[in-house]
């Protein structure tokens, strides 16, 4: 009994030993817990027993017993999460460039069983399919799809695993890239290609900016056109207005006239004031020969005022003759005819002067 407290006291210490230098118990016969028939398993670990050689069960956390040289712990399994660093390693991507990459691989033991009788050393097999399947799969891309889709050639990575590990009793949780280094002058390129993208861009926007502003002046000076087309429209309707009110208002005035010049006739002494009219016109008119044309008809006596006057108080006698008796309508209106007339032919008297 005490031999066996003295073993079960040694492989306790052992144990605690591994625990604190922060390394698990690996398959090595020199770190494995000895038989001591009572043993403790640590939570988060499987002890494999094989009795006579061969597999016999799996030890459960906590209290366990086991029967002295026919059972053996073989293999002792950790069911945590294991981090594992994937080396540095080169690729070709699909337009032949030579890229270094290296990730980090997340992946539990499910099945110890699988992992202890499944492979020789799971870790170092999962590091091996990581690489190998981060090489194809960075075969089947280019350069540019690499950068830009990372997250799925990681699930691809992690699916890949988990059908060829799945034997292994290892699943593979997820897969990530650190980094990737690409050869310098394929770097100077992929930067020279950003300018140029950049410069694109700044062209792009720029002839953006022009067109916007060519069609802005062009609407700007459509817009005045029509403004000043429809100014100039109403211009000429307020001149036509304007000119249709002062023909208006010169006729109105005119009629005026002729209606005072009637009646001023038809008072006492009208022909002495006609008279004095016609003489007054008579000698303005003669003032202004020669003036406008040094071409000019004059009369046989063109200084003669008095035949002159005779001359249209006569006509303006043969058309103020009297009207017939018992008829007052036709007075007014003939005194207005005759004004009119009268006035009509002084005006045409007045020209035929003029023009001799």
């Amino acid at each position: 009994m005490l031999a066996r407290a003295a073993r079960g006291t040694g492989a306790l210490l052992l144990r605690g030993s591994l625990q604190a230098s922060g390394r698990a118990p690996r398959r090595a016969s020199s770190g494995l817990p000895r038989n001591t028939v009572v043993l403790f398993v640590p939570q988060q670990e499987a002890w494999v027993v094989e009795r006579m050689g061969r597999f016999h069960r799996i030890l459960e956390p906590g209290l366990n017993i086991l029967i002295p040289v026919l059972d053996r712990i073989r293999y002792v399994q950790s069911l945590k999460e294991i981090v594992i660093n994937v080396p540095e390693q080169s690729a070709v991507t699909l337009d032949n460039v030579t890229l270094q990459i290296d990730g980090v691989l997340y992946l539990r033991i499910m099945d110890p069983y699988k992992a202890s009788y499944g492979v020789e050393d799971p870790e170092y097999a999962v590091t091996q399919l990581a690489q190998t399947t981060m090489r194809s799969e960075l075969g089947k891309l280019s350069l540019d799809k690499v950068f830009r889709e990372r997250e799925s050639l990681n699930a691809s990575i992690v699916d890949a695993i988990n059908q060829a590990a799945d034997c292994w009793g290892i699943r593979c949780l997820r897969y990530e890239i650190k980094d990737i280094h690409v050869p310098p002058r394929v770097k100077e390129s992929m930067q020279m290609q950003v300018e140029a993208e950049r410069r694109k861009r700044a062209t792009v926007l720029e002839s953006e900016g022009t067109r916007e502003s060519a069609i802005n002046v062009a609407e700007g000076k459509k817009q005045a056109q029509i403004l000043a087309s429809e100014a100039e429209k109403a211009e000429q309707i307020n001149q036509a207005a304007g000119e249709a009110s002062a023909v208006l208002a010169k006729a109105k005035a005119k009629a005026e006239a002729i209606r005072i010049l009637a009646a001023a006739l038809t008072q006492h002494n009208g022909d002495a004031a006609a008279s004095l009219t016609v003489a007054e016109q008579y000698v303005s008119a003669f003032s202004k020969l020669a003036k406008d044309s040094n071409t000019i008809l004059l009369p046989s006596n063109p200084g003669d005022v008095t035949s002159m006057v005779a001359q249209a108080m006569g006509v303006y006698g043969a058309l103020t003759k009297a009207p017939a008796p018992g008829d007052p309508h036709s007075v007014s209106s003939g005194s207005s005819r005759d004004v009119q007339s009268t006035d009509a032919s002084l005006d045409e008297e007045l020209d035929r002067v003029k023009l001799s």
